[in-house]
C-alpha cells in the first residue's frame, strides 16, 4: 500500500505557536535523519488522524510531500492528548534506499480455526507477539509477516525462528541469539477439568 501525506514548512516555533497552530486544525511535526538537519513541518490533523489508523501507516515507507517536493520517511513517534483524540506532534525519519532500517512490523496469524490444536482439541490460540523487530533495507520492508498456524497442535509453540521471512528480512532477535516464543495453543482448565470427569466416568462404568 502507497501511502502519502501533504505537509508545509513551519516557520514559527515554541509552545505558543504549536497551540495556535493545533487550534487551527492543524499539526506540527518534524522529519529528520539522512544528510540534511531536521525540519519543523505542519500537516492537517484530520488526514494524519485518519491515516494513523491505517495499520499500513505505522510500518510502510510513506511518501511525504512537503510543498510539493516528495521524500520517503518513516513514521516514528506519535504523541497523543491523554485524553481527547488530537495528535499532539509526530516525528517522520527520512529514508535513504541503500541504507538499512529497523522497523516494527505487525504479525497477521492465519487458519487458527483450522489448526488441530483448536479444531481438534479445542485449544485457544495465545498470541504472545502481535509484532515484531525487523531490520532490512527500504525496499524490502514488509508491511506485516504472516504466521501460519495450520500445523499447530495443543501445547506447542511457534518461535520466531519458525516464522518465513521475505527476501531481505532479518529478525534482530535472533540475529542476537533469542528464540522468543510467538504464539502457542493452550488447553483451557474448563475443558481439560471437563475432560478428566469424562475419563473418571467411563472408568467408573467399567
Amino acid at each position: 500500500m502507497k501511502i502519502e501525506i501533504s505537509a508545509e514548512k513551519r516557520t514559527l516555533q515554541g509552545k505558543g505557536a504549536s497551540r495556535r497552530l493545533r487550534g487551527s486544525g492543524k499539526v506540527p511535526a518534524v522529519i529528520y535523519g539522512g544528510d540534511q538537519d531536521a525540519q519543523s513541518i505542519e500537516m492537517s490533523h484530520n488526514d494524519l488522524f485518519h491515516k494513523l489508523k491505517l495499520e499500513a501507516f505505522h510500518a510502510s515507507i510513506l511518501t511525504l510531500s512537503i510543498d510539493g517536493k516528495k521524500e520517503p520517511v518513516l513514521l516514528r513517534d506519535v504523541q497523543m492528548h491523554p485524553y481527547k483524540h488530537q495528535v499532539l506532534h509526530v516525528d517522520f525519519q527520512r529514508v535513504a534506499k541503500d541504507k538499512k532500517i529497523h522497523m516494527k512490523v505487525p504479525l497477521h496469524f492465519i487458519n487458527a480455526e483450522n489448526s488441530p490444536g483448536v479444531k481438534t482439541s479445542g485449544g485457544i490460540v495465545s498470541h504472545i507477539m502481535t509484532e515484531v523487530d525487523i531490520s532490512c533495507l527500504p525496499g524490502d520492508l514488509p508491511e506485516y509477516i504472516q504466521v501460519d498456524l495450520m500445523q499447530l497442535a495443543a501445547g506447542h509453540t511457534l518461535h520466531l525462528s519458525d516464522l518465513v521471512l521475505p527476501k531481505g528480512v532479518e529478525i534482530i532477535a535472533l540475529a542476537r541469539g533469542d528464540n522468543a516464543a510467538v504464539v502457542t495453543i493452550v488447553i483451557p482448565r474448563s475443558a481439560l477439568t471437563e475432560e478428566g470427569a469424562g475419563e473418571a466416568a467411563g472408568a467408573e462404568k467399567k
